[in-house]
């Protein structure tokens, strides 16, 4: 099992939440919250709206998202949903943990004495260089007071 941190449409009660329970793409289990150790840009671009975790450390706000433990299967699936590594790249990022729910490995959460695990984080260097100037975001959603509502890849 590999540890994903999801910040975008993958969250719960998010348009492509649907993806993570849907059990024929793989197993995926809800561990619990957290943010980024290091700041990030988040921005919401193109015409689709989707959220991007812009590579570039040290920049923007501790993004929050939700910490899920995924099987191969999984992770296969989302690096295809994701356009890895062309619209997004599959790196390894610390993740300080808010609040663990996981069981069986809820030690691990409390094993870091700081509370930080590393996790797969989909983000991107590949982006217009006019993306930089975008609204920063520590947190997305959706239907969030932005106005920018996500297009589902259905509806495209």
């Amino acid at each position: 099992m590999a540890r994903v941190f999801v910040y975008g449409t993958l969250k719960k009660g998010q348009p492509n939440y649907k993806h993570m329970i849907n059990t024929a793409k793989g197993l995926a289990k809800f561990q619990g919250r957290g943010h980024t150790v290091e700041k990030y840009p988040l921005v919401i671009a193109g015409k689709y709206n989707i959220p991007y975790m812009l590579n570039i450390p040290g920049t923007g706000h501790h993004i929050a998202g939700e910490i899920y433990s995924v099987d191969e299967q999984m992770l296969q699936f989302l690096d295809e949903f994701e356009g890895c590594p062309d619209m997004y790249q599959r790196t390894l990022m610390r993740i300080q943990v808010v609040e663990w729910e996981g069981k069986g490995g809820a030690g691990e959460a409390r094993a870091a004495a700081d509370g930080v695990l590393e996790c797969f984080v989909y983000s991107t260097a590949t982006f217009p260089p006019e993306w930089v100037g975008l609204p920063y975001y520590d947190s997305y959603d959706s239907s969030g007071q932005h106005g920018l509502a996500y297009v589902l890849r259905e509806s495209r």
